[in-house]
């Protein structure tokens, strides 16, 4: 076939449809019987984000449309910012680029070749085309050559399909935000699991694994990394989605109010009881309870916890009949429980009924390839939640510094940073750099770094107090100590009596 005729057949099937993974499977279709070809990909080079964003994919089973964010590294990032790259390249052994490096990463791909075609429209370079056939020395320089002659149609593609895009999303802004309240009115999750198909792909293969049955579930993280939301997967995941999903935090309750939060009263049980009330466990029945924090949890609540979860029933404070209850327990904690039980601060017997399933999940240092994409998500979701109307843009360069920060406040922090960068810059672009510690000086800064070796509880005392005297003293709300750490202001208490470090009323007495 001439070239005339490729390019000809090659941009009516493009250009078939404003659904642009329509057209790259009709396309697909027309090229597999001339070129080696498993995959096509069409994405964009999102600077700001330090990511490709892919669109659309065809393969032998179809198009389907896309909104996934490739993190990449340094290397690749630098690599795109180059003026010289070839417009079509051919990688038979791929393992020296390292975008292609990422990309097989990613997608856990077996040894691949590419052809990649990156698309210019008015000068201005707007994305790549991206196709790959297992094995190796798969394409030949003919498939560069008739590659080459598709600049204009797939640039036009992909410009038409943003512009289609952007409309539908005007169209249906309305809509989408009675979906984001009715999921916020009903507690579910609201939110997706950022970094499902990276950095968490770990633990969401866990739950996918845990969650169609009925053990314990006991999640292990530190403060901020999204221990809530992993518990709402479970439930929306299990065969028990339709009913209850309660939350319990387990440091929020006053110990004197325990057990009546958690099992219910009768009316009369105490002074003030002047009616029945259903507890917590009741109000889980047929559905899912989530006890968060549970290494907070009183140890005389714990041996009745115990009784729930060996004859799935409860009694009310006050009350002398037992009651079945049918639930799910999904417990989760940032403290070392098998230390807490050396300890005694903790039953052993309650530690091994809880960790049937313990699922770890790692901090936001651990996996800052799905930064980038939590960075899109939450300034999409501030900006509703601010109703800015639109959702600016980030400052070139911005994600470099949110990837270099350590984030000890994990994702509850990176979310805060977000939303007070939208406060500050409601126009965009975004930046961060007044919002992090310069690296290594939140500690200098303070006098935080130790002159000798200290105990881990004397490091820790002496950085909540420096965090403290940042925040003037104040524990709870806004620019509090307990947002700065990204931990719940009952936890951050709780954690300072035990450190000795008075606040309050305590700290004017003292």
């Amino acid at each position: 076939m001439d070239e005339k005729d490729f390019f000809y057949q090659s941009t009516i099937r493009i250009c078939s449809s404003l659904h642009v993974e329509k057209g790259l499977y009709s396309f697909f279709q027309y090229v597999e019987p001339m070129i080696p070809v498993d995959v096509i990909c069409l994405c964009l080079f999102e600077p700001e984000l330090g990511s490709l964003r892919l669109l659309a994919e065809a393969s032998k089973d179809g198009g389907r449309a896309l909104d996934v964010l490739l993190p990449l590294g340094p290397d690749s990032r630098a690599l795109l910012q180059r003026e010289d790259l070839e417009r079509v390249r051919i990688d038979n052994v791929p393992d020296s680029d390292p975008i292609l490096v990422d990309w097989v990463k990613f997608f856990r791909l077996p040894e691949s070749s590419f052809l990649r075609l990156r698309l210019v429209i008015e000068g201005r370079r707007i994305g790549s085309l991206v196709m790959h056939s297992e094995g190796r020395n798969r394409y030949a320089e003919e498939s560069a050559k008739r590659f080459s002659l598709l600049n204009e149609p797939f640039a036009i593609a992909i410009s038409n399909a943003l512009k289609h895009r952007e409309t539908l999303m005007l169209k249906d802004r309305l809509a989408d935000e009675n979906r984001y309240l009715r999921k916020e009115l009903q507690q579910l999750s609201g939110d997706e699991i950022i970094g499902s198909e990276f950095g968490l792909r770990g633990v969401m293969e866990m739950v996918r694994h845990v969650a169609p049955l009925e053990s314990p579930v006991l999640l292990l993280g530190e403060s901020g990394v999204g221990k809530d939301l992993v518990a709402r997967a479970i439930h929306q995941l299990s065969p028990r989605r339709e009913g209850p999903f309660i939350v319990v935090n387990c440091g929020a309750i006053p110990e004197t109010l325990v057990d009546s939060e958690l099992f219910g009263h009768e009316k009369g049980a105490f002074t003030g009881a002047v009616s029945q009330k259903k507890g917590r466990f009741e109000r889980a029945h047929s559905g899912t309870i989530f006890l968060d924090e549970i290494g907070e949890l009183p140890l005389q609540a714990q041996v009745r916890m115990l009784r729930v979860l060996q004859n799935r029933e409860i009694e009310r404070v006050g009350g002398t009949q037992p009651i079945p209850v049918d639930i799910r327990i999904v417990a989760a904690t940032h403290q070392d429980l098998e230390a807490m039980m050396v300890k005694r601060q903790f039953r052993d017997d309650l530690w091994f009924r809880l960790s049937v399933f313990p699922v770890r999940i790692p901090p936001l240092r651990e996996r800052k390839a799905d930064i980038p994409a939590l960075v899109n998500h939450f300034v999409g979701k501030k900006s509703r939640e601010l109703k800015l109307g639109w959702v600016p843009r980030l400052a070139p360069g911005c994600i470099d510094q949110l990837l270099e920060y350590h984030w000890p406040g994990n994702v509850r922090e990176l979310e805060n940073v977000i939303e007070r960068s939208l406060i500050l810059n409601r126009s965009g672009p975004l930046t961060f750099e007044h919002l992090l510690p310069a690296r290594g000086t939140e500690f200098e800064s303070q006098g935080l770094l130790p002159q000798r070796s200290m105990t881990l509880q004397e490091m820790e005392a002496r950085y909540i107090r420096g965090v403290l005297e940042t925040a003037r003293g104040k524990v709870h709300g806004p620019g509090g100590a307990a947002e700065l750490l990204g931990l719940n202001p009952s936890t951050l208490r709780n954690k300072m009596n035990k450190l000795g470090i008075p606040y309050g009323r305590k700290k004017s007495r003292v």
